[in-house]
């Protein structure tokens, strides 16, 4: 008769219950030969937690990526921070041999340029006009993507889709120059529209050089050149909402009025959101090519912002210490219409740019 292992003489095998504790033994030996390293990784990836080498050594390719991109980043946007020294300075470049170390020679003046700007009626007109042009855009401009990316998602046909996105999407590629020259070429005094009225007996019109109209007119052209190019994101939104979601509403009655009150724009709400914070942080910064472009053809009274503003105190004029401090401060109170737009996320639900 031949035995196995574990077996008895007569070829029976134990019971089970004397063979748990001889595993238990070989177990507890087991875990007593474990480093105490290992006992605290394991401890560590129980609790969810994976310690900063292991993280580090499955990130690098991510980390070597990205750092060069750290290095731009910190070389053209931080490092350039530190010049903002000028606004409490009487700057002069010409004081030294070059402009980095004509900073440290150049005489200390505190808040004077700060006092100075308070008092310029030019800035709180600059400023006026950037908040009514802010204000407009906001109301007639902000709404058309939506509107537009609304409008493509209807579209059953994928090529009709294709086209009409190729369609507004070209504008965003035309630099102010040729936008400004199209409208030229149709709302100018020598326009097609102002010579059709004046070939048919009417006076005709130019628009380019109406003060009183301007701000319409600059909204007009940031519609026609950037709305097509800001549904992207609002495509991308809507391409997440699950089809179920529609099939549910069908099949309870709700029409496409319907469906879309109650599916489709509260999955655009968390993007309107955030959007929104970004838009109302930018709101001092309304352009400046565009209205350095049409400056002369409607006067500085109308098309003077605070970005031209700036512009024409630091480069034409020379002034640089006042024009570092009213770009100062038209950055801090950017810094504060996010944190305050994003607040206002926070108490509507939404998550905004940053979580609470």
């Amino acid at each position: 008769m031949s035995l196995t292992a574990g077996s008895r003489p007569d070829g029976t095998r134990p019971p089970a219950a004397v063979e748990e504790p001889a595993a238990a033994v070989a177990a507890a030996v087991a875990k007593d030969a474990v480093p105490r390293k290992a006992g605290k990784a394991s401890k560590a990836s129980r609790a969810g937690k994976v310690p900063f080498k292991v993280r580090l050594r499955r990130d690098r390719a991510l980390i070597l990526m990205t750092l060069p991109v750290m290095v731009l980043l910190l070389l053209f946007n931080y490092v350039p921070l530190l010049g903002n020294v000028v606004a409490f300075q009487d700057y002069d470049p010409y004081v030294s041999s070059n402009g980095v170390t004509a900073i440290f020679h150049s005489p200390w003046v505190g808040v004077e340029q700060f006092s100075r700007m308070v008092d310029d009626p030019l800035f709180w007109g600059a400023a006026k006009n950037t908040i009514v042009l802010f204000v407009l855009q906001l109301v007639l401009f902000f709404p058309v993507p939506i509107a537009l990316a609304l409008l493509i998602n209807s579209v059953v046909r994928p090529r009709v889709r294709a086209v009409a996105q190729a369609i507004m999407y070209l504008p965003h590629f035309f630099s102010w120059v040729l936008v400004v020259t199209v409208f030229q070429q149709i709302f100018g005094g020598a326009g097609i529209i102002a010579q059709t009225l004046e070939d048919h007996g009417w006076s005709g019109f130019d628009l380019m050089t109406n003060a009183s109209l301007f701000k319409y007119l600059v909204t007009a052209q940031a519609v026609w050149k950037d709305a097509g190019w800001g549904i992207i994101v609002f495509l991308a939104a809507l391409a997440a909402v699950s089809t179920d979601l529609y099939e549910a509403a069908a099949m309870d009655g709700a029409g496409r009025w319907r469906r879309m009150w109650h599916v489709t724009l509260p999955a655009l709400r968390p993007v309107i959101a955030l959007l929104l914070v970004l838009r109302v942080g930018d709101a001092l910064s309304v352009g400046f090519e565009q209205f350095l472009l049409q400056r002369y053809a409607v006067g500085a009274g109308a098309s003077e912002v605070l970005d031209t503003y700036v512009w024409n105190m630091g480069i034409q004029n020379g002034d640089f210490s006042y024009a570092a401090a009213v770009g100062l401060v038209k950055g801090v109170i950017g810094v504060c219409l996010v944190l305050a737009a994003n607040k206002f996320a926070h108490l509507l639900g939404e998550q905004g740019v940053y979580r609470k």
